[in-house]
């Protein structure tokens, strides 16, 4: 195991996330938490050394809490069906278990924010050293550091800031102020435990009966939680584990999804594709949508959906934003931070100006959600089809003009088949509510927008020369080529999955964007430098599509190769390199959320030996 000073030989997959259901944390496999935004998701870091390629271990902040044994080896697990994460050193001389967690509580306003970091002597005896550097507003302000003894012994350690803001560490070690940084030597025999919390400063002190109380919730909380999935075929873990992530990601006081839980981690090693992915994408979140409740998990799914409607309804023309912050908000202009990146990929940037784009698709998208939301979660309210009706009026004006696309292009616009295909959707989904429901539409008006939308996409997206869709209109060769967004031609059923003109492109696809199974976005020229990974939502839509082809063997050698590429937790991030090593932004839900689309369809097609057009 690499020394922590070596923050090169540190990568993104070398981490396991926690969270309270307003903010996570990442925990490396050394024991260390070197990302970390307070009090929330979306807040200023005050933990980003994974973020800061500054050796000497001031860069970004972090939070080390790992025995003195050279030689041990170490692993990382969940406790069982828990978001709940253990790191143990193995050596000769003793064994060392540090769990690290961030107590949910009941509701909204049950319990303050902490992270609790609590490690045992399992075997033999071992030295604990701690140190905690946190570095607000992103490593931007500066700090102070100041440790009081209360009357029963309890170290509690306080970081002041220039901002006003303010942390505690607090617990049964003695804490000692070097510089700006806590730290503490810790000397455990077997059997011993000792507890490490951060909070805000005004929390109390809690001694071990009380901690203990904490822990055991949590863990019932998760464990709760988990087992209202109904998921229940093959590899059930490895969904479950996905569906965690996704819960993690959720937003309990707001009801809204992140994208993902970090900003910067680089789609492209050492360049400028460094995002900021904290915030509520409609298109990301209603997709997630999709899956939790084919897992069974109603309550996020209605959640989310009763949150974009707050969000519709307050746009009085139907023109929805691409994305959101999780509290409902603007997003901010992007702004570069001052940390060296990851791997030094730079620049780091925070909010982000995608925001202002037009997208087509994400209509499409909330429509879907929205549709299957009323059929397997609580029927539509009278304002949110009001605030759908604006909606579908919009699209129904602007389908045919250009935008952005799926993939957020930093350049013209364009007329992209998935941002047509997506508006098809999105009126689709629309007419069928209202039959369903009875409920009041111009359903005339709409169904011949649907069908001029569809005949649209067979009379220029469709190529005779090439025999198979292309991904935009026009003649320039980034037009004719492929893209990885067409595989959601069949799985929103615009199209057959058996279609002889889908199984053409599906080929086209295999062969110009697929490397073993991983499959890239595209492969053309967007206009920024850096090679990206395959994107891992796609790859799993590649293996939906060759489930509901007919082609099972090669869908399931690819499913389980694909499985074999996430970390040692089960966890993804948004890309994967050439060499195996993640990319982009992580935990990311896009991602999460495919697999388990790509379980769910391919579990039940292997089972009736052959595939099938479930609903």
């Amino acid at each position: 195991m690499a020394e922590r000073g070596d923050l090169h030989s540190i990568s993104i997959a070398d981490h396991g996330a926690i969270g309270n259901l307003e903010t996570i944390a990442l925990v490396d496999t050394a024991g260390t938490i070197d990302y970390l935004c307070w009090p929330c998701l979306d807040s200023a870091s005050v933990f980003a050394r994974l973020l800061d390629g500054d050796a000497s271990g001031s860069g970004g902040g972090h939070f080390s809490v790992g025995p003195d044994l050279p030689d041990a080896n170490i692993v990382q697990m969940y406790l069982p069906e828990t978001n709940i994460l253990l790191t143990r050193w193995m050596a000769n001389a003793a064994s060392v278990d540090l769990v690290d967690l961030m107590p949910v509580g009941d509701d909204k306003n049950d319990a303050p924010s902490r992270l609790v970091r609590r490690v045992t002597c399992t075997r033999g005896s071992a030295t604990v050293r701690v140190r905690c550097a946190p570095l607000f507003d992103y490593g931007a302000m500066g700090r102070s550091a100041s440790v009081t003894t209360t009357d029963d012994d309890v170290s509690r350690g306080r970081f002041d800031h220039e901002s006003g803001l303010a942390l505690a560490v607090h617990g049964g070690a003695t804490l000692v102020a070097d510089g700006c940084d806590l730290t503490a030597e810790i000397r455990l025999n077997e059997g011993d435990t000792v507890s490490l919390i951060l909070s805000n400063p005004d929390d109390v002190s809690l001694d071990t009966e009380a901690l203990d109380a904490i822990v055991e919730k949590d863990i019932a909380y998760w464990r709760a939680w988990s087992r209202k999935s109904r998921y229940r075929g093959r590899w059930r873990e490895t969904v479950e584990r996905s569906a965690m992530a996704l819960k993690l990601l959720t937003s309990r006081k707001h009801g809204s999804i992140a994208a993902a839980a970090t900003f910067g981690l680089p789609e492209a090693p050492g360049g400028v594709r460094n995002w900021d992915y904290r915030a509520t994408w409609i298109r990301d979140s209603s997709f997630t949508v999709y899956a939790l409740l084919r897992l069974g998990y109603q309550g996020e799914a209605v959640g989310f959906l009763h949150w974009a409607m707050d969000r519709a309804q307050a746009c009085s023309k139907g023109n929805l934003g691409v994305m959101y912050a999780l509290d409902g908000g603007e997003i901010a202009d992007e702004r570069k931070l001052d940390l060296a990146g990851f791997e030094g990929a730079t620049p780091i940037v925070v909010g982000n100006e995608a925001k202002d784009q037009t997208q087509h698709d994400i209509y499409g998208a909330l429509l879907d959600a929205t549709y299957l939301g009323s059929k397997y979660g609580e029927p539509i309210a009278h304002d949110s089809w009001v605030a759908i009706g604006r909606i579908v009026d919009q699209v129904c004006e602007t389908w045919s003009t250009p935008d952005s696309g799926i993939w957020e292009v930093r350049g013209p616009k364009k007329h992209y088949l998935h941002s047509r295909l997506m508006s098809w959707v999105a009126i689709d989904r629309a007419v069928r509510l209202a039959q369903k429901r009875s409920l009041p539409a111009p359903l005339v008006r709409w169904s011949e927008t649907r069908t001029a939308i569809h005949d649209d996409i067979w009379a220029n997206f469709w190529n005779d020369d090439l025999g198979r869709f292309v991904r935009a209109m026009g003649d320039a060769p980034e037009d004719l080529a492929v893209d990885g967004a067409l595989l959601m031609m069949p799985l929103v059923r615009f199209i057959g999955a058996t279609d002889p003109k889908w199984l053409a492109t599906l080929e086209a696809i295999g062969e110009d964007l697929s490397d073993d199974g991983q499959v890239y976005r595209y492969r053309i020229d967007d206009g920024l430098p850096g090679q990206e990974g395959t994107f891992v939502a796609c790859s799993f839509w590649y293996v939906e599509c060759l489930a509901r082809a007919g082609r099972l063997d090669e869908a399931r050698l690819n499913f389980e190769k694909l499985l074999a590429h996430g970390n040692h937790l089960g966890l993804f991030a948004e890309e994967i390199a050439q060499d195996g090593s993640f990319l982009g932004n992580f935990p990311q839900g896009f991602s999460h959320l495919a697999l388990i689309s790509a379980a769910f369809y391919l579990d039940r097609a292997l089972d009736s030996d052959g595939p099938k057009e479930w609903a």
